[in-house]
């Protein structure tokens, strides 16, 4: 297949609700679309989801617009592709910009899948129709307002819950949540609010029954991760830190963590992070699948992906109204007891709501690659 045209469209839309996290708060999300057309008029959808600042990791959206149409865009051009893994390869000339890569590689899967007429999943081993799910929970003013939020998710069917935590804003709101529902699946999310001197702080967490504690220290410390993890009995999962299979590797080989957070987008797509799960499967380590508050585009490539019998844990991939008030597909995802059907359409299969589209639309442009 050749790529002859690709249409990049800039997004905005509000939260419903803002989102508290170490970082700071979120109260809205640019995302971008790129929308990649094959010389027999096929297309397929990748979406950007990089932040507007560079406090999640280093790569924001406005670079990432900048190397993709700089320098990702040009690699394809002129180009025949047999799969979808000689874009990881040719992509390969440009370093890191992981999350720039994952909008155009993921698209050109889509895409794949599309002239095959095949869902994306059937590229997967071992898959399922549906999957269970997770739902992140920002940090509240209240203990009362917190029991409440997390009492509508546990009502809505989510079976496990991830609150962000920072240094004394962790073990009250932690225990307060375990006492009012025993059994359910609990996490902590740091994102890496967290250094040497609160080991003591972290440790204390061991009480709570918690199933693991998502990235306490800074994005590239796999020392004192390790450090942490040989002192404690629940399990430490990476996120920030994972880029690629060199870094599951490396967290494996000094003992860093018990589970990894893996987000397709950080990792440079579905050809990088196939790879981390097989190695995941072979070296008893849990993966799961992170979000990054995605629109209904993310969401299905999650969705189809997350399908693999690999993904015991319940993921990051909450229904579309988790987030936002209208999604721009046609098909929003929904949580029934727990679980999101995986979307069953061509590629990954859901279709652009374009009223919604056009209306929260910051900018449109088409890219030939003739």
């Amino acid at each position: 297949m050749k790529i002859v045209e690709i249409q990049h469209i800039q997004l905005n839309m509000p939260l419903k609700s803002p989102f508290v996290t170490s970082y700071g708060v979120l109260k809205e999300k640019a995302f971008d679309l790129y929308l990649v057309c094959d010389e027999l008029g096929n297309q397929g959808i990748g979406e950007l989801v990089s932040f507007e600042v560079p406090d999640y990791i280093e790569e924001t959206i406005v670079n990432d617009r900048h190397i993709i149409k700089n320098y990702l865009l040009p690699l394809l051009k002129g180009k025949t592709l047999q799969h979808p893994t000689d874009v990881w390869l040719l992509f390969q000339a440009v370093q890191g910009n992981y999350m720039a890569k994952s909008a155009i590689e993921t698209a050109i899967w889509d895409l794949y899948a599309k002239r095959q007429k095949r869902p994306l999943s059937y590229y997967f081993p071992t898959t399922r129709d549906r999957i269970p799910v997770g739902v992140s929970v920002g940090m509240h003013e209240s203990t009362d307002a917190l029991i409440d939020a997390v009492k509508a998710y546990v009502e809505q069917g989510y079976t496990r819950i991830k609150l962000k935590i920072k240094p004394e804003n962790d073990y009250v709101p932690l225990k307060a949540i375990r006492e009012a529902f025993p059994t359910i699946l609990l996490m902590a999310d740091a994102n890496s609010a967290y250094d040497r001197q609160h080991m003591d702080a972290l440790k204390r967490l061991d009480a709570l029954n918690l199933s693991m504690i998502e990235q306490p220290f800074h994005p590239r410390d796999f020392v004192l991760h390790q450090q942490l993890q040989q002192q404690m009995q629940t399990a430490i999962c990476l996120d920030e830190n994972i880029r690629s299979l060199e870094d599951v590797q490396t967290a494996h080989a000094l003992q860093s963590c018990q589970s990894i957070n893996l987000k397709i987008p950080r990792v440079g797509g579905i050809t990088e992070a196939l790879c981390i799960v097989e190695f995941c499967d072979s070296h008893q380590l849990t993966v799961w699948l992170g979000g990054m508050f995605e629109s209904g585009v993310g969401r299905a490539l999650n969705l189809q992906f997350a399908s693999q019998q690999s993904f015991q844990f319940p993921g990051d991939i909450s229904a579309s109204d988790r987030y936002y008030y209208e999604d721009i597909v046609t098909q929003p995802a929904t949580v029934a007891q727990g679980e999101i059907i995986v979307p069953s359409g061509m590629g990954i299969g859901v279709e652009l709501n374009w009223e919604v589209i056009h209306r929260i639309c910051t900018l449109s442009e088409k890219i030939s690659l003739e």
